[in-house]
């Protein structure tokens, strides 16, 4: 069977869960070939990608939301168009697509079948939360990104049959989980500058924080600012007291996980974090909107209380994997 698996590279998280999803494809015995498109990941993947593609990014930017400005300004609507009819998918057995619009565009336009293998797919049931303001144009954007003709979602919740538990990849399930004396902070779409302003005003507590937008360590009073790496970033979740980051998927997943304590702020303008951020509502998570002053009391509140939510996440990577390859077998 030849796969091709087509993963979005914006973000970490999808080229994350995608290092545990490879192996558990390749166990198969298939002839697998990579895509990746985007151009925001700090991460790479250890195997050898086919088809390295710029694709359609958001780029974060630096007040807590997307940059629309450099989004539509690197979007390049006819370089994406050539991307998107230079993939020969018909030459597959089967397209897995992790929120990637090239390959689902390609798929959609000659009408096969693409399996989507994301948490986005989750995000659009009918049956996972969503905010109680409405967004019209963030859901049309989720439904109109990457659009797919089969679904298979991850959620922090199995909402239906097809929705499963995160993928927590190898490395955060082998880490030795410890509690230490600092919290861990990663919030790409927000500047070093404003996020030292705001977290300095906690003066007795130990910040590391990971910057989207640096490349160099250095200290600044009671914050540690590091660029992103894989291995400094799971060993800082470990050791942390508790984590403060965005509304993503993948470090919230990790972060409850390995019980630490959670805080998230949910990207502005980003109907999927909005989502996100009210599932994790449900459960019992924080949410606090901005780094605005009026919302200080509230991350101090969480500074003082130690209540974990508890979860179940096993491994089940290769069940979800062999169910995927299962399903497009009976649908050809």
């Amino acid at each position: 069977m030849r796969i091709l698996y087509a993963i979005q590279g914006t973000g970490n998280g999808h080229l994350s869960r995608a290092r545990d999803v490879i192996p558990a494809l390749l166990k198969h015995n298939v002839s697998l070939d990579l895509l990746v498109s985007g151009i925001q990941a700090d991460i790479k993947l250890p195997y050898p990608v086919k088809y390295q593609l710029k694709g359609l990014s958001f780029i974060f930017g630096k007040k807590g939301g997307v940059d629309v400005w450099k989004t539509y300004y690197r979007a390049n609507s006819m370089r994406l168009q050539k991307e998107i009819k230079s993939i020969p998918v018909e030459d597959y057995d089967l397209i897995i697509n992790d929120f990637e619009p090239v390959t689902a565009w390609a798929c959609k336009l000659k009408n096969i079948p693409c399996y989507s293998f994301s948490h986005q797919a989750a995000v659009l049931s009918t049956l996972a939360p969503k905010p109680k303001k409405k967004d019209r144009m963030g859901k049309w954007i989720l439904n109109n990104y990457a659009p797919t003709s089969h679904q298979f979602g991850l959620h922090f919740k199995s909402y239906e049959p097809n929705i499963y538990t995160p993928i927590i990849r190898s490395d955060i399930r082998s880490a030795t989980i410890s509690k230490g004396e600092h919290y861990t902070v990663y919030l790409p779409s927000y500047s070093d500058e404003k996020l030292l302003k705001f977290l300095s005003k906690m003066k007795r507590v130990k910040w590391e924080v990971f910057s989207k937008h640096n490349t160099y360590e250095y200290f600044k009073k009671n914050i540690h600012i590091k660029p992103i790496t894989n291995e400094a970033f799971v060993h800082s979740m470990a050791t942390s007291k508790g984590i403060l980051c965005g509304a993503g998927f993948e470090t919230p997943a990790e972060s409850l996980y390995m019980q630490k304590k959670l805080l998230v702020i949910p990207m502005k303008g980003q109907y999927e974090q909005q989502c996100n951020a009210a599932a994790l509502a449900d459960m019992g998570v924080p949410v606090i909107k901005s780094l605005k002053t009026k919302h200080l009391a509230k991350l101090q509140h969480w500074l003082n209380t130690e209540t974990i939510v508890p979860v179940d996440y096993p491994d089940i990577t290769d069940q979800i994997v062999t169910q995927l390859l299962e399903t497009s077998l009976k649908t050809h």
